[in-house]
């Protein structure tokens, strides 16, 4: 696509991106605020009183709001897992502060809570703040009770800000994150994180609008709009799904930030592998041709990548031929993608000779090497092989990951899934949630109802919560196969643990009319003899032509 042409068509499609908005009141004009770890103002907390105005009427728990999703609750732009990991809870006093937390979330305004824990005596240092705000991030409420503390005792800093940023965003409170971005502003201190925060998060909410505002604002908060800024947009937008508006916004703003290789494959990596839509990633490789921009590496790896995932085994070849022509050296992910592909085109020996070669080169395989054979087998039935390629999985000090066993229980009965989750447990590897429901609907897909049931009562003895999710594909499987009965034990219990009912659910779970079942398929009535004569003469009559009724009546007479 040209670019002039993809120009007028975001102005036609977000006119709203070529305006001047703003999202806040107007900033005075500070001078820039310098980087720094100095403890929050105490006047911060007019906006924490402003925001925590919302009673605390009922009895909170921790993890009680509604559930997100792994990657957006496990994954804050910006910081390292591991820095939220303590040896000794206990030390630390994060046992303790959590459980005081935990019984301040049962007053009914939050300066009775605050009044508790002022009477507690409890005190923490800004470590225990920040691992509070990390462990309480699913109850946003609670998150920002103890921000609040470490606020007062003054040992809240920049990081603390900006996690509270995060929990906010993932929650959607975008107003309450506003204010405190305002105040840090304010207290002249770095804003920078939690302004690209911000943007992650609106566009982790699908709202692609918000996050290219936020990234148009940093100005007004005395902060530079630069290419690290703008990758860390276009990253936020492809991660969640809005590559076109990442791809149009880097066109229209080249002038501002020239076209070059590293926005190109941020956006390639969308269309390759959060997408994979081989027909647009080919389109963006030509026009990367067109705007003279040279691919490297990390863009063969995209597209071979890509390529690989939809079957396309001659053009993955080919392009991996042309990489190392070009002088770049194909990587582990390359490799992989390969590996994978060939095993899905009944290359078996092909993949096992790269395995080989792999190895001959000095990269040294890894989970997804080898699971990137026993998956495409096991999903041909190939369960030999691939259990010859688990066992060479081990012998290379390899561990199994959750991703491996989930392959193998695609294609095992009951007694044989039952084994591996057994397995898992021993192995720490779960099982989750998302292991049952795989389950689940795989027996229901068998039409094995009385399986999915067993299921269903070992997924509580490994100590699974069952969701709406799983309740929902329970209720709607036996009800298809006509255990109405059961459904509706299901479907009641799912309504008294606080989760909505489905109408269309209510619909299916209606005695059918006119009909009876046996075992969930439908009775066949007998038929009479005669009425199967009376039908046959009946179709035979039908298809009489007018002169063999005119002879049938003279006959007749």
């Amino acid at each position: 696509m040209a670019l002039p042409s993809m120009a007028r068509r975001l102005r036609s499609k977000h006119p709203q991106l070529f305006l001047s908005h703003t999202l806040l009141p107007s900033i005075s004009n500070s001078p820039s605020p310098p980087h720094s770890s100095h403890p929050l103002p105490q006047y911060l907390s007019q906006t924490f009183h402003r925001t925590l105005l919302v009673p605390f009427h009922t009895p909170r728990h921790f993890s009680t709001l509604q559930p997100f999703s792994a990657q957006t609750l496990n994954d804050p732009l910006g910081f390292n897992a591991q820095r939220f990991k303590t040896n000794d809870p206990y030390k630390s006093g994060l046992t303790q502060f959590l459980e005081l937390l935990k019984h301040a979330a049962h007053f009914a305004s939050e300066a009775e809570a605050m009044a508790f824990l002022d009477k507690s005596g409890i005190e923490v240092n800004g470590d225990t703040v920040l691992l509070a705000i990390w462990e309480l991030r699913e109850d946003w409420k609670l998150a920002f009770l103890a921000f609040k503390w470490g606020e007062k005792l003054g040992c809240c800093d920049e990081e603390a800000c900006s996690l509270m940023v995060w929990v906010l965003g993932s929650h959607r409170k975008f107003s309450t994150a506003w204010c405190l971005i305002r105040d840090l502003h304010r207290a002249l201190m770095d804003t920078r994180r939690a302004m690209l925060i911000m943007i992650e998060r609106y566009a982790s909410v699908n709202d692609p609008c918000k996050a290219i505002k936020t990234f148009q604002m940093m100005d007004k908060f005395r902060l530079t709009p630069d290419r690290e800024a703008f990758h860390t947009l276009l990253n936020a937008l492809c991660k969640y799904g809005n590559i076109e508006e990442a791809e149009e916004f880097m066109l229209v703003n080249k002038k501002l930030f020239p076209l070059e290789t590293e926005g190109f494959n941020i956006i390639l990596n969308g269309w390759c592998n959060i997408s994979v839509d081989v027909f647009e990633a080919k389109r963006v490789w030509r026009e990367m041709s067109k705007c003279c921009i040279t691919p490297d590496a990390t863009s063969y790896s995209h597209l071979i990548s890509c390529l690989s995932k939809v079957g396309k085994l001659f053009d993955s070849l080919r392009f991996y031929d042309q990489m190392k022509k070009r002088g770049f050296v194909p990587g582990l992910k390359v490799y992989n993608s390969l590996i994978y592909v060939l095993t899905c085109e009944n290359c078996f020996n092909e993949a096992l000779k790269m395995l080989g070669n792999l190895k001959q080169m000095g990269l040294q395989p890894d989970s997804t090497t080898y699971n990137s054979m026993i998956c495409p087998l096991c999903e041909s039935k190939k369960l030999e092989e691939a259990r010859q390629m688990l066992s060479a999985m081990i012998e290379d000090n390899i561990s199994p990951t959750i991703e491996t066993y989930h392959a193998f229980l695609q294609s095992t009965g009951l007694e044989g899934t039952l084994e591996i989750l057994n397995r898992m447990k021993k192995e720490n590897l779960g099982p989750n949630g998302n292991t049952f429901l795989m389950n689940l609907g795989k027996f229901f897909r068998l039409e094995q109802p009385e399986m999915a049931l067993k299921i269903w009562t070992e997924m509580k003895h490994y100590g699974v919560v069952p969701d709406s999710t799983h309740y929902t594909v329970m209720v709607q499987g036996l009800a298809a196969r006509r255990l109405l009965m059961k459904a509706r034990e299901l479907f009641a219990e799912m309504r008294s643990n606080g989760f909505l009912g489905d109408p269309k659910l209510e619909k299916l779970l209606k005695e059918p009319v006119g009909g009876s079942s046996v075992k969930g398929k439908q009775r066949l009535r007998p038929v009479k003899q005669a009425t199967r004569v009376n039908q046959k003469q009946g179709r035979m009559k039908r298809w009489k032509s007018p002169h063999q009724s005119r002879e049938e009546k003279t006959s007749i007479q």
